[in-house]
């Protein structure tokens, strides 16, 4: 729609993925809210002309904050974020067997105290796939639904909404005033591994620090790394006097120490991305693990973008693995506009027709008179 400003307000903004995406949609990012020091000294540098509020978001008072944007209820586009996930993980909950008590995960109903004071028109919330089964969710849709808004949960893998990464998510959207919702459709091609990352230079050709960072490896795991084969091998692969002593206690976990294939998504990016004892976090033929530059390229995010160090690599690799996929947020994003464009257009021409029948209706009386 021409003269269109759409507006967002991203919540728990992490290092900056969500608004990123956004941007990416078309719309303006307000205002970005997180606690977590490191995540806000990168967001800071990489978006600017946000207001950004390091807080516990417990603590912000959506009144005060719509009052420091100078906007009336009902103006903002869309509210968005993604809670702290961790008590929803399966890691966590056992696959869902087991139930987590953690403060965090009431942290998504943070979601309606802001949608009760700024009216947005849109909802989006993404969290890993074990919130969908959880009550809260139930909870909190029922409260979205008493605000007016009609609302559709579904789980998606990222690797079809051309994100270089498998990466199961639940995403959440919600409209007010629309009646019939439906998700953004999946690409028709999937990004691979050699796509997002093939391009960069070997570390120690690189000038990046994000990508030429210095890592320390015992000799006797970086020479069972260079026994692994190439492009997708694992260490079931290797011969057992190559194997580590505690692989040979513990059967599960059959993906760590293992490469990554080129022409296949990565697998999902976690906290313990740089680290291949957390996962196939293997280079599919440079015998190291990924670094935090080609963790954040397979999470979606430009070369380009800057990562504060400041507590070190470990803490900057679990900040990217939380982060929202680029890419992933930017097609639903962009959807949710669509159908927004699209009702607001039919309300445009109801009201028309409305008009105009009120018009002939007055021009019929004046005529029987």
């Amino acid at each position: 729609m021409k003269g269109r400003k759409d507006t967002a307000i991203d919540l728990f903004c992490g290092c900056g993925g969500l608004s990123l995406g956004l941007k990416r949609a078309g719309f303006q990012i307000l205002a970005a809210v997180d606690s977590d020091a490191l995540a806000i000294e990168t967001y800071e540098q990489n978006h600017a002309n946000v207001h950004v509020i390091k807080s516990d978001i417990r603590k912000t008072a959506p009144r005060h904050l719509m009052e420091a944007l100078n906007i009336e209820p009902g103006e903002l586009t869309l509210l968005a974020g993604c809670p702290p996930c961790q008590g929803f993980s399966t890691l966590r909950t056992l696959n869902g067997r087991k139930s987590v008590v953690d403060p965090m995960n009431d942290l998504i109903f943070q979601f309606i105290r802001f949608a009760r004071v700024f009216r947005p028109k849109t909802i989006m919330v993404e969290n890993v796939p074990g919130l969908a089964a959880d009550q809260r969710l139930e909870r909190f849709r029922e409260r979205l639904g008493k605000l007016g808004y009609t609302h559709q949960v579904k789980i998606f893998d990222a690797s079809e909404y051309g994100v270089p990464q498998r990466r199961r998510r639940m995403i959440l959207i919600a409209v007010r005033g629309v009646h019939q919702l439906e998700f953004a459709p999946p690409s028709r091609r999937k990004r691979s591994v050699r796509g997002a990352i093939g391009a960069l230079p070997p570390p120690d050709r690189s000038r990046d620090p994000i990508h030429s960072h210095p890592v320390n490896r015992a000799p006797s795991v970086l020479k069972m790394i260079s026994k692994i084969p190439k492009d997708g091998g694992s260490r079931s692969d290797l011969r057992k006097n190559y194997r580590l002593a505690c692989h040979e206690r513990c059967d599960g976990f059959k993906d760590v120490y293992g490469r990554m294939s080129w022409a296949l998504p990565a697998p999902t990016i976690t906290g313990g991305c740089i680290n291949p004892s957390k996962g196939r976090f293997l280079h599919p033929d440079q015998d190291r693990a990924i670094t935090l530059r080609e963790a954040a390229m397979l999470q979606g995010f430009p070369r380009t973008y800057r990562f504060a160090m400041t507590r070190g690599l470990y803490p900057a690799a679990q900040m990217v693995g939380n982060a929202f996929p680029p890419e992933f947020a930017a097609r639903h994003a962009r959807h949710l506009k669509e159908i927004l464009m699209r009702w607001e257009k039919g309300q445009k021409t109801n009201n028309r027709t409305g008009d105009a029948h009120a018009a002939s209706i007055k021009q019929s009386k004046r005529h029987s008179r």
